[in-house]
């Protein structure tokens, strides 16, 4: 139902006009027209995704209004790009953003059930059921369906930590070096979480070369940074020594007030210059006092502090950034010192070797600078090859992506099966629990579990596949207790390398589910504009 006004009638007699409360142009819609419009929206959503679903899916060329494009098929990128305006599409992207911030995977995979759950639920309310009874439906499956995922859940194993750093990465632009980069991943996780609480893609940062291929790609037990070697007679390839992070500079303090020094002979400017010239030897000394070799600052390097630090074979880079200072310092174990005055020989670190690779003289380009081998790193970093463009951000979101699910996995320490598997052995045990429900809400957990079904049923499609046909034969199959899932080419076997965290499994369950419910709710729509 739709009217120009919202208000009651508190007329005395016969009439007389209502109280009209809200603009004459405001929309209010009304009963089962609101959750039509809802849904349309979300199953506008889930289209838009579905083909990029799987190692099969298909890629978005996402134009901006600066220009630029980018080329992915990953959910998150897509969804945070998109300018949408719809409060239903809203809703959904939040529930994208819930996802990728909590599990870093899983999106396509939440906006593709959250559709299915909306889409049913719409077949329901036609059918007259209350959407209360659907929520009451949904949400005994999701609690039924999250509790047995424990039932299916394989330990973790090395082989099985790859598989899920190869499933995290699979069709994000970094498939044709994926045995080395899910290799990268799992081992530079592997070396963070010895030196620190948790594993954690927090501990891994990115570098691009803009060299070569992603078959180029590495890890450095350190950090990378670009930064213009001051002096080119610096010594390069430094082995096992010391490294000092400055956090302000390393020159004379400069004035805050302007101040005027009366010089009345010859004498008194040699002594002035002396001063100066003590004091900034002082700085240096202070550094060369520490034994460090080499010394990354936050600010400026007097050019005389400088030259002096260089005469002693000490490699000094400036005007760092604060996060490349807070890397270098968690990868070689340092402390920032914020007064050099105060420096010792504790707060150094050490690293295994530095070299700096010199670029062409201009003024734009500057020098790769790597600080590798550190003896015990809470930070590391991979060297991502590739020209640096578009091919390589896709990349380094799959890398990234595939950090994010290997750390929950090893947390975890278990792991559930891929292709649709864990989806489908849901969809049968939420069957098998309805037979218990007495009441109408066992139709909606019917629906519960053909909205788990279209996991599999999008794999299959996307594989050229008949998704029917593949469906129920995994129906056939989890009835007899066989955990099996779609492949790449759209058949039915074993999940071999297909690999998830819980979490990501459970996390996505439970999101596009109390999403839907939240859609469901809503039985009236009071719009401002009209529209």
């Amino acid at each position: 139902m739709a009217g120009p006004c919202f208000g009651w009638d508190m007329s005395d007699g016969a009439g007389k006009p209502p109280v009209v409360i809200v603009k004459e142009q405001t929309n209010v819609t009304s009963g089962t027209d609101v959750q039509e419009k809802l849904i349309s929206a979300s199953d506008v959503f889930a289209n838009l995704l579905k083909p990029t679903f799987g190692p099969k899916g298909l890629d978005k060329m996402m134009y901006k209004t600066d220009g630029n494009t980018a080329v992915t098929n990953d959910g998150a990128k897509i969804v945070s790009e998109l300018l949408v305006k719809h409060p239903a599409a809203k809703m959904l992207v939040s529930m994208c953003q819930s996802q990728e911030e909590a599990c870093g995977d899983g999106v396509t995979t939440t906006m593709l059930l959250c559709g299915a759950l909306l889409q049913e639920s719409q077949t329901l309310l036609r059918k007259g059921l209350h959407p209360l009874t659907i929520i009451g439906g949904y949400r005994k499956s999701m609690i039924s369906a999250i509790s047995m995922l424990d039932d299916i859940a394989t330990p973790l194993s090395d082989e099985r930590l790859i598989g899920v750093a190869e499933t995290a990465m699979i069709g994000k632009g970094a498939e044709a070096s994926l045995e080395l980069l899910s290799r990268i991943v799992v081992k530079t996780l592997k070396i963070t979480s010895e030196n620190t609480d948790y594993p954690a893609a927090e501990h891994v940062s990115m570098f691009k070369s803009g060299k070569g291929s992603l078959s180029d790609s590495k890890v450095i037990s350190g950090v990378a940074l670009r930064r213009r070697i001051p002096l080119d007679g610096l010594p390069n390839d430094i082995r096992d020594a010391k490294i000092a992070i400055v956090g302000g500079d390393l020159k004379i303090r400069s004035m805050t007030r302007d101040a005027q020094i009366k010089i009345a002979s010859p004498e008194e400017l040699d002594s002035f210059v002396d001063a100066e010239r003590e004091r900034k030897e002082h700085i240096a000394n202070a550094i060369l006092g520490t034994g460090a070799s080499v010394v990354l600052c936050g600010g400026e390097v007097d050019k005389d502090v400088l030259h002096t630090l260089a005469d002693r074979g000490v490699v000094a880079i400036s005007e760092l950034d604060e996060v490349d200072l807070r890397n270098a310092a968690e990868a070689t174990s340092s402390t920032i010192i914020d007064s050099i005055m105060d420096a010792s020989a504790d707060n150094l670190g050490s690293f295994g070797s530095f070299v700096w690779e010199r670029n062409e003289s201009t003024e734009m380009v500057e020098d790769i600078i790597r600080i590798d081998d550190c003896p015990s790193p809470a930070l590391v970093t991979i060297e991502v090859g590739g020209d640096g463009k578009e091919a390589t951000e896709e990349a380094i979101r799959g890398i990234h992506d595939s950090l994010r699910a290997t750390s929950l996995a090893m947390s975890e320490k278990a792991v559930l099966p891929g292709g649709g598997a864990s989806h489908s052995m849901i969809a049968h045990h939420v069957r098998s629990e309805m037979e218990s429900e007495p009441g109408r809400e066992r139709i909606a957990m019917e629906a519960f579990a053909r909205a788990m079904e279209t996991i599999p049923a999008v794999l299959a499609e996307n594989s050229g596949q008949n998704p029917l046909d593949k469906v129920l034969k995994l129906r056939s199959e989890a009835r007899i207790g066989n955990c099996m899932g779609i492949d790449r080419d759209g058949e039915i076997t074993l999940p071999e390398g297909v690999w998830h965290p819980k979490s990501v499994i459970s996390g996505s369950l439970e999101t596009a589910t109390e999403t839907a419910i939240s859609m469901l709710r809503i039985d009236q729509v009071v719009s401002a504009r009209g529209d």
